[in-house]
């Protein structure tokens, strides 16, 4: 019994089905057209995905005629809104009668314990001292009910009370109190009684907000050759190289072959740039001076908004820029007029605007449209989340002798981030939040991560912690469904694998178009000039790499901002790097790939060596049928898969896919492989030697288990074909079946063989750069890497 306790039980890092009470319900009461609840029950679909929850909302606008103080002569107002326990305040202003605030306080109706909301108006003073000067009360029953689309509530004009409200005494203040929900527009900016606790800067960081990734775009510098480059040793002609840059990104061409002061190159550098643009290309030419030594010989600033934009595979007119004579100051003017010619480089720069800028894995990207807005297509659907809550989860860190939790939600599909609210010091924060977002492609993953809050204004630390991350592959989800499940939050430490709690989310895709999804299942999943023209694998690791950064920055200086350590660990920075735990489960995912194979040869076996006489007898009689009528084969094959699409039907996966810790290796992994895991690259071990060659057998044998994973998701794929995994798929792929073998009985073998071997050896001008239709719908089934750890 004891070891049984001691060990987690298997059930906590698996999937479950929760029953929230979703949708908008206001409960009976109150008095037609007077004040409390609305005297009927309703449900509407704007927050149909989260659980209500009300608020008590209480809008400050603005106070006039305050009274000044008798000994200062002045007056510096600020409100303070009282609600039993909870106490919200507006910022002060000095020396100023009739303030203007415009700020809302948002009470939940779970932790209200009082009849009464009390707002006061004080004067703050440096010294103590009595700094009231009027009071608002209001009763709770009173309080009107906003039910959205309503207008908002008009804010009216009080006059204060006294201490004791007996009496009116000089000012008034425009206040409007309503109850509503966080159906509310006045919810995302205002002052949260679940984050009462946070002081000055750090509200703003407590808050909702909706991101938006900067438009990306791949830069395409073509070097072609210069004109008229000179060293400054003229005795010698140059060797010379291009170095060009572009914010941080630095990239070098070749040494030309040969000396001379005409150099050619032809060689393609690629950028990623960010609109709105700030950084510029500065290209510079040096000459190859020693082997430790380089000298400049020319250099050209160029704005990034002068290039072409190119749309498609045409080629761009090539330009001549005069580069700017490097070492010459105005001492030296005479020198600059010395020269005949100046140096001049060609170049063929544009910017690629049909390409998609990749800045997270293939294997959980979530958009797959072209830079260019003019290249997009019609969404085929809407992907709706609810973020309902998270149980259980750990203490993060410690305030006041005991542990505590600041959690909020981040959630990444295309180019839309989402944060929600930071519900503080709670193992079981609660938001109900509910975002939208526009679906153009079936066969992409939606991202949701789960921080601890640092930085609200005490003891902060240099980053936001992990607790936990969930993928949700959209293609695995039944059209119109709404999914309620509660998904465990693991991750791996160094000191092994931790549930860190569970995440509550809703989920429901709905369709659009259900043609233009079928056309899409034919199509390739990146945009046509990924294929016309590709990119190296160098080069689009360091294209993510550098789009990856260039999205950390910008959306790092957003209000609040959404940090570095939480883009890189949403977009899975690190996951080229080695890891020996990873390494053995894409191995077993391709071990368990070949048991059919194996299952399939030990039957055969078995049939060969008479085990049950009676199937063995079978298997003859059908193997000198097809040698007799071998054009059954090919039909007997296609309706034997559909028949096992449609057997399969009954056992089809019910719940998204989750991180799967058994898949991942997680569970046995050894302290040894996790130490080097989470080692640094470059590695910190000691002895120099040691560590080159250790940073250089990581460094290979992560492209090992890169390939090794491709390989796996492959074999998975064909899987997924009958397996209902991705119910568009697999229903398109048993109806091609049937047809297939229905339209193979009617017709001869021989002029099927006939008309196959035709196509197979066709002619390549009969022949696409494309991807063909069978290719791209098999690329688009999902793989079991979206449950990978």
């Amino acid at each position: 019994m004891g070891s049984q306790a001691a060990a987690p039980p298997k059930e906590d890092y698996k999937l479950k089905d929760t029953n929230p009470q979703l949708g908008e319900r206001w409960p009976h009461g109150g008095l037609r057209g007077g004040g409390g609840w609305i005297s009927s029950e309703r449900a509407t679909s704007t927050y149909d995905l989260v659980e209500q929850m009300f608020y008590l909302y209480v809008r400050v606008v603005k106070a006039k005629n305050l009274p000044t103080n008798p000994v200062t002569g002045n007056c510096d107002p600020y409100i303070e809104v009282k609600l039993g326990n909870y106490k919200g305040k507006t910022w002060h202003f000095e020396k100023k009668s009739n303030p203007e605030w415009n700020q809302v306080f948002a009470f939940s109706k779970e932790k209200i314990h009082s009849s009464v909301v009390e707002v006061f108006v004080r004067d703050k003073e440096m010294v103590p001292r009595d700094d009231y000067i009027g009071k608002v009360v209001f009763d709770m029953h009173e309080v009107p009910t906003r039910v959205p689309p309503d207008s908002p509530l008009a804010p009216q004009w009080y006059r204060l009370e006294d201490r004791h409200g007996d009496a009116k005494v000089k000012g008034e203040v425009m206040l409007a109190v309503w109850m509503g929900t966080q159906a509310d527009e006045a919810f995302p900016e205002a002052w949260h009684s679940d984050a009462a606790s946070v002081k000055g800067e750090g509200v703003y960081n407590t808050r909702s907000k909706v991101y938006v990734s900067p438009k990306l775009w791949y830069l395409r510098v073509n070097v072609i050759e210069a004109q008229d480059v000179e060293p400054r040793d003229r005795s010698q002609p140059p060797q010379a190289f291009v170095k060009a840059q572009v914010g941080n990104q630095v990239l070098k061409t070749k040494l030309c072959q040969t000396r001379t002061t005409n150099p050619m190159w032809n060689e393609d550098l690629l950028f990623v740039a960010a609109e709105p643009f700030e950084e510029h290309l500065v290209l510079t030419i040096e000459n190859k001076f020693s082997s430790a030594k380089d000298e400049v010989m020319g250099q050209i600033t160029l704005p990034l908004h002068i290039f072409e934009r190119r749309l498609d595979h045409r080629p761009v007119h090539p330009r001549w820029f005069n580069l700017e004579r490097f070492g010459f100051g105005v001492l030296e003017g005479d020198k600059r007029n010395e020269l005949k010619f100046s140096s001049r480089v060609h170049l063929r720069v544009c910017l690629e605007g049909a390409y998609h800028v990749m800045d997270e894995s293939t294997m959980y990207i979530s958009d797959v449209r072209p830079t260019a807005r003019q290249l997009w297509k019609q969404p085929i659907g809407i992907l709706e989340v609810g973020i309902l809550s998270a149980q259980g989860l750990l203490a993060m860190k410690t305030k006041d002798g005991r542990g505590t939790t600041d959690a909020y939600c981040v959630a990444k599909y295309g180019q839309k981030w989402v944060r929600t609210r930071t519900i503080t010091d709670s193992s079981n924060p609660k938001w109900n939040e509910q975002y939208t977002w526009e679906v153009y492609d079936p066969c992409t993953v939606i991202t949701l991560g789960v921080f601890d809050n640092c930085h609200l204004g005490e003891n902060d630390k240099p980053a936001d912690s992990r607790i936990g991350k969930v993928r949700i592959r959209l293609s695995t989800l039944e059209m119109d469904r709404i999914y309620t499940n509660s998904f465990p939050l693991l991750v791996l430490q160094p000191s092994g694998l931790k549930k860190m709690g569970e995440l509550q989310l809703a989920i429901r895709f709905t369709c659009l178009s259900l043609a233009n999804i079928i056309y899409l299942y034919g199509h390739p999943l990146l945009p046509k000039m990924h294929y016309l023209h590709p990119f190296t694998v160098n080069q689009l690791d360091s294209l993510r790499y550098q789009a990856m950064t260039i999205v950390a920055v910008r959306l790092g200086r957003a209000e609040p901002p959404l940090r570095k350590e939480v883009v890189e660990y949403m977009l899975d920075v690190d996951s080229h790097m080695w890891s020996m735990r990873r390494s053995k489960a894409n191995f077993f995912r391709i071990v368990s790939l070949f048991s059919g194979m194996i299952s399939m040869s030990k039957w055969l076996g078995e049939v060969c060596h008479w085990k049950n006489p009676v199937t063995t007898i079978l298997v003859h009689v059908l193997f000198f049928i097809l040698i007799c009528y071998p054009e059954l084969i090919l039909p007997t094959i296609f309706l034997y898969m559909f028949l096992i699409g449609i057997w399969n039907f009954r056992f089809r996966p019910r719940h998204p896919p989750h991180m799967d810790t058994k898949l991942s290796w997680a569970e046995a992994v050894h302290p040894d492989e996790l130490d080097e895991e989470f080692d640094t690259f470059p590695t910190s071990k000691l002895q120099d030697a040691v560590r080159m060659r250790y940073d250089k057998l990581r460094s290979v044998a992560g492209r090992i288990q890169t390939v090794v994973g491709d390989i796996a998701t492959q074999g998975e794929r064909f899987h997924a074909l009958l397996s209902w995994r991705d119910p568009r798929a697999t229903s398109m792929f048993i109806i091609f079946c049937l047809i297939v073998a229905v339209v193979l009985y009617v017709t001869p073998f021989r002029m099927v063989t006939l008309l196959a071997g035709i196509f197979w050896l066709r002619h390549p001008r009969f022949r696409s750069k494309l991807p063909s239709v069978p290719s791209n719908f098999f690329r688009r089934l999902p793989s079991r890497a979206d449950s990978m750890l």
